[in-house]
């Protein structure tokens, strides 16, 4: 598709400044969120989305879709969703044979909504999904089509009638992304563009062999050994009792990150390189990825409850 991996490289970093202008015609401010998500979709990664109802959460992950010109699903995760309402189900049709429907899950992007809402049986059948990019019914394999993420929201403030994620379905996600409220004069722009006649143009920015295609050139970027060991050893301080442990690990966690996190943090640096515009990764890029990658994936104990100790307050002083 190009000549060399570094016209790919400034390439990408073009499409990717295209994109999040393109987004920027819809969503107003929440510039770090697109980045950390678009980040995601070029690791081949899902994302966990958390923030108060009417952040756009829903709406941002559509304008991404359309921007990306990529099929779109959204699934609303309610207490009476079954899995073959996500997967698919087998009907027998007119010819008195069965016949397997396919779910919303056959989709580019999937929106799961409210995931924590929807008991675990349901949860868990996303996480073959996730994890295999296919799926399973009545013995068969499908298929899922590629590029395949999920891009899940969960509310933080509403805990009545919700389900908690379990850890091994947590770690799945890539990343886990927090959407604060906007600041004042961002408040007032989207107030003025939602409630006149505007109606943004988006343009098609990235097809899904694009997608593919830098998906590996992501994965070709060369990583330096300090680099490497660094984001292994801030990982290694997440585990509580072990030889690599930081003290306030040991002092406030249940548990820490396993091994995915490593990935994950050396995967979104060689990308946070690459979009801003650098041909490998240093440390600034790990600690960078640091917070989304690993806030969902250490449990804090209740001596670190007690004390009011926030997750992100320990990663930044694990940094």
């Amino acid at each position: 598709m190009y000549a060399t991996d570094i016209a790919a490289a400034d390439a990408l970093k073009q499409k990717v400044k295209d994109i999040r202008k393109n987004i920027g015609n819809v969503i107003v401010g929440q510039e770090d969120v697109v980045e950390k998500l678009i980040i995601a979709i070029l690791c081949n990664g899902h994302s966990l989305l958390v923030g108060v109802p009417g952040l756009a959460k829903t709406l941002l992950v559509k304008t991404i879709s359309d921007v990306l010109d990529l099929s779109f699903k959204r699934i609303q995760f309610t207490p009476d969703l079954m899995p073959s309402d996500i997967v698919g189900a087998e009907i027998l049709n007119e010819q008195r044979a069965f016949q397997f429907i396919k779910g919303p899950i056959f989709a580019n992007i999937i929106l799961a909504d409210e995931i924590n809402r929807t008991p675990p049986k349901t949860q868990s059948a996303l996480l073959e999904a996730m994890q295999e990019r296919n799926v399973t019914a009545a013995g068969v394999v499908y298929k899922l089509p590629a590029p395949f993420f999920v891009l899940a929201t969960q509310n933080p403030i509403e805990q009545e009638g919700t389900y908690p994620l379990p850890e091994a379905q947590l770690d799945r996600f890539m990343f886990q992304v927090t959407l604060d409220y906007p600041s004042f004069a961002e408040e007032v722009t989207v107030v003025r563009n939602t409630t006149g006649a505007r109606v943004p143009e988006l343009s098609k920015v990235m097809s899904a062999e694009e997608i593919l295609y830098f998906q590996e050139l992501v994965r070709r970027v060369p990583v330096p050994d300090n680099v490497l060991e660094y984001a292994v050893g801030l990982v290694q301080k997440t585990r509580p009792g072990t030889a690599g442990a930081a003290a306030a690990a040991t002092q406030y966690l249940a548990y820490g990150a396993g091994p995915r996190a490593s990935q994950y943090l050396v995967l979104g640096a060689k990308c946070h390189a690459l979009v801003n515009g650098k041909y490998s990764p240093d440390i600034e890029d790990v600690r960078a990825m640091a917070m989304p990658v690993l806030r969902h994936r250490i449990l804090r104990n209740y001596k670190a409850e007690a004390e009011g100790m926030t997750q992100e307050a320990l990663i930044k002083q694990l940094m």
